[in-house]
């Protein structure tokens, strides 16, 4: 059996205002870091035998906390990094609510149609999401691995892993440091915990609904 341990990045500075970030690279605040100290000591009690990342800043600190608690070091990965949000990137949902309002009920009411000017489509953002899974079952049938990314690659892994289509692609909750637990027997996979964030305490922070 493999396990997968997929983790959101703690918090980002653009995240405290609801700005899209895509491939742009804001680092993670104060909390954020020690939202991180916390994820690492939860998870060292799982235990892990790899750790992959993104190689955005977000997420690759995010990673190198968790990978301190855990003596791992994190291997970084272009096809677990954010969408790139094009024309998006930088704005703040109610900036692009106003400029792009039918792009945006697009990606709320039908993300898998969903194509970003300048950026990608949700479905290319699948496909490497995907290519990357294909891999890890390939590498590490019977260990614990560990996955640090983004929204939007972290809910494209979950329809992946669950034979869900990308219609459906809101209805997992991604919170900041928060990390979902699926094991994974063959073709079988069972989700053994979603978005759990009981390890922040008072550092819990309800994600964007629209991010």
């Amino acid at each position: 059996m493999l396990r997968l341990i997929i983790i959101r990045h703690a918090e980002s500075e653009w995240n405290t205002v609801g700005r899209y970030q895509g491939l742009l690279d804001p680092e993670l605040t104060e909390r954020g870091r020690e939202q991180a100290e916390l994820l690492g000591r939860e998870l060292k009690k799982l235990g892990l035998d790899v750790l992959y990342t993104s190689p955005l800043k977000r997420t690759f600190e995010t990673a190198k906390i968790v990978g301190k608690h855990l003596g791992i070091e994190p291997v970084p990965d272009d096809r677990i990094r954010e969408i790139d949000h094009g024309r998006w990137s930088g704005l703040l949902v109610e900036e692009v609510k106003k400029r792009f309002p039918e792009e945006f009920e697009t990606w709320i009411r039908n993300p898998e149609k969903a194509s970003f000017e300048g950026g990608e489509s949700l479905r290319e953002v699948m496909e490497r999401v995907s290519d990357f899974l294909r891999e890890v079952r390939e590498k590490h049938e019977g260990k614990r691995v560990g996955v640090v990314s983004h929204t939007v690659p972290i809910r494209c892994m979950l329809c992946n892993l669950l034979g869900i289509g990308l219609s459906h692609f809101w209805i997992f909750g991604c919170d900041n440091a928060s990390y979902s637990v699926v094991d994974l027997e063959g073709e079988r996979a069972v989700l053994k915990g979603l978005n759990l964030t009981c390890h922040l305490g008072e550092l819990y922070v309800e994600g964007h609904s629209a991010l």
